[in-house]
């Protein structure tokens, strides 16, 4: 997980699902998530991060 990524996704989540997915789906549903409210968009973002780091290291 890089650290920029991890802020990103702290302060503005659909920012750090952006920097590691670019734009899909998984963007769109952080967008929604994220209006619904902060804390689901951040646990969205950070598990989507940390889910792209593990199949990037394996």
């Amino acid at each position: 997980m890089g650290i920029i990524n991890v802020i990103a996704a702290i302060l503005l989540p659909p920012l750090g699902v952006f920097l590691t997915m670019g734009i899909s789906q998984a963007l769109l549903i952080n967008v929604l998530l994220t209006l619904l409210g902060w804390v689901p968009g951040i646990i969205h973002a950070l598990w989507l991060i940390s889910k792209k780091s593990e199949q990037a290291n394996a």
